[in-house]
């Protein structure tokens, strides 16, 4: 049996932004994850290590690198150890933990019922999950405390519906070379993520019902927090398609979350007569600035085909809104950048007043690139902490 002991560094004074080093072993120095914190917003009078008088609650983002991709193969330059099963759930877990979330949306999760489920469960965590299409075995989850939000209704997202929306001519879908607008950095995403997903899984690139049927999903819940307001929240969570070089795809599968999404808002305000804030939080597979960055975020794209008046839901992201977009939450010798991000409705009932810290370029933890002994995923978690506001 292994035994487990937070290895705290030497300060004179707490920090709300140190981090901690598990090691896990018998008498040995390999090191074990590292958990790291929540800084406040610079100059907000909320401290992310307490709940004062106003009602706060904690959300997680995090790519958790489905166990069906783990191959030596794929990650030639991990440490072996770090790719078993064994170990990586057990060092996810232990991070997913060390957030003290209230709300965990994880992508590539493919041992939802044998074992996330009931692990946190166990830590009072209840549960939705999606799996994604076709043969596909991972999906979307959002887990959530049971003791502060009540689930109160749920959609699920399935982007394969597109194919019906160009069969009846709604949709339009450009070839391989149509607005695909490739720069030298996602193209080293693609050198890196190609290996997830073959040609073989994706048939003629001319057709557009082929084109768009690449068994991608998201979720999206509604809940009531157990707090004196009672405020409504919805979370979307979502995994977008991975090529550079489809980009009008990521794009369709943008534009029919953030539809979907204020369709289901709608529908949540008149049931339950509220106004409810809404959070949308995964893996977008693209860079700050690209197009489906730029239409989430502001409702147009670099060819300019939309204005900020056909953006179904405002949106801001967390880290743009209060540190900057960090440097990187994906890191591979193949490919560093940011593709995680968290957003909110900015509509004043909610706001950020703490995130979670990232690496540096140069942080020892990251380097060689991940998974590691340090980080079990490839991807880095983002996350926020959000007060809402009293009316």
């Amino acid at each position: 049996m292994l035994r487990c002991s937070f290895l705290l560094p030497h300060l004179s004074a707490p920090s709300p932004s140190f981090s901690r080093v598990v090691r896990c072993s018998k008498m040995s120095t390999t090191p074990g994850p590292l958990c790291r914190k929540f800084v406040p917003v610079e100059q907000s009078e909320i401290s992310s290590m307490s709940k004062p008088d106003g009602f706060n609650f904690r959300l997680v983002s995090y790519n958790i690198l489905a166990q069906a991709y783990v191959k030596s193969a794929f990650f030639p330059y991990s440490p072996s150890p770090c790719l078993k099963w064994k170990a990586r759930s057990q060092a996810i877990l232990t991070v997913l933990q060390s957030f003290e979330a209230d709300f965990l949306c994880l992508q590539e999760v493919d041992e939802y019922d044998s074992f996330y489920k009931n692990n946190l469960e166990s830590l009072g965590y209840a549960s939705i999950y999606i799996q994604r299409s076709g043969k596909k075995k991972d999906g979307c989850g959002i887990f959530y405390k049971h003791n502060i939000a009540e689930l109160v209704i749920e959609e699920k997202i399935d982007y394969n519906d597109l194919v019906n929306s160009v069969q009846d001519g709604r949709t339009s879908c450009m070839d391989k070379d149509g607005n695909s607008l490739t720069s030298e950095t996602e193209s080293e995403l693609k050198n890196d993520l190609e290996l997830k997903d073959t040609e073989n899984d994706r048939g003629d690139p001319n057709d557009p019902r082929v084109r768009l049927k690449r068994d991608c999903v998201g979720i999206m819940a509604a809940f009531r927090l157990k707090n004196p307001s009672c405020h409504h929240v919805i979370i979307a969570n979502t995994h977008l398609y991975w090529d550079p070089e489809w980009a009008d795809v990521k794009l369709a599968q943008a534009k029919y979350l953030l539809s979907r999404l204020a369709e289901f808002k709608k529908l949540v305000a008149d049931k339950f007569d509220c106004t409810p804030s809404v959070l949308v939080a995964g893996d977008f597979n693209s860079v700050p600035g690209d197009q489906v960055y730029q239409y989430i975020v502001s409702g147009t794209t670099l060819v300019g085909a939309e204005t900020a008046e056909d953006l179904p839901i405002p949106l801001s992201s967390v880290y743009a809104f209060t540190r900057g977009e960090p440097r990187f939450t994906n890191c591979t010798p193949g490919f560093t950048g940011t593709l995680d991000y968290i957003l909110f409705s900015p509509s004043g009932d909610i706001k950020p007043v703490s995130y979670l810290e990232l690496p540096e370029t140069e942080s020892s933890d990251i380097s060689g690139g991940l998974p590691n002994y340090y980080h079990p995923s490839d991807h880095l978690p983002v996350g926020a902490e959000f007060e809402v506001v009293q009316a």
